[in-house]
């Protein structure tokens, strides 16, 4: 039974996604009413059959019981994408942003005060920014380290515009993938 509940639940997640999926790019007003209308019957009887599992006690101690037993105390919280379009899924976007974060947490036995746990979250917010607007990170940090050091005694600061990540003027080398520059 532990193995057939298994794969039972992860066939009706999958069929979830698949079906979510198919809305990916459209207006969330659209994604809403299709999620209600095509999604909602399946959470729903999700919710139903675990809880039925849960119940019965079809499930002996495990992996596959303990993650039933989140799925139904986490309900609501599961369910709010239902109620609107804005509302992913899951939350693999902001997980894979903070992967890089937390891969270089060994780095951290260096920041040993307050200024520098301040420069860093700094640094990995603009890096990060620069990511989600498809720069490539270090030309774009140069860039702009360069531009505040041309600025660093301006009172005026309006030539911040020109440098952020969403800026038309930044230049070709911010949007380059690869590290070479273009001497």
């Amino acid at each position: 039974m532990k193995n057939l509940s298994a794969y039972e639940t992860v066939s009706r997640i999958a069929a979830i996604y698949h079906l979510d999926n198919q809305m990916e790019g459209q207006p969330a007003k659209v994604r809403k009413m299709y999620r209600q209308a095509n999604i909602r019957p399946l959470v729903e009887a999700f919710f139903s059959w675990a809880k039925e599992i849960q119940t019965k006690n079809q499930l002996s101690r495990g992996k596959t019981l303990d993650g039933i037993n989140y799925c139904i105390n986490q309900e609501v919280s599961l369910k709010a994408f239902l109620e609107d379009g804005d509302i992913p899924m899951d939350n693999n976007a902001t997980e894979s942003a903070l992967r890089s974060f937390c891969l270089h947490k060994h780095t951290w036995k260096l920041i040993d005060s307050l200024d520098g746990a301040n420069a860093s979250a700094i640094i990995y917010s603009i890096t990060e920014t620069a990511k989600a607007n498809n720069l490539n990170p270090f030309r774009y940090l140069e860039h702009v380290l360069t531009v505040l050091k041309d600025h660093q005694d301006d009172r005026e600061y309006s030539f911040i515009d020109d440098i952020l990540p969403w800026s038309e003027k930044l230049p070709a080398i911010c949007r380059s993938k690869t590290k070479a520059t273009n001497i």
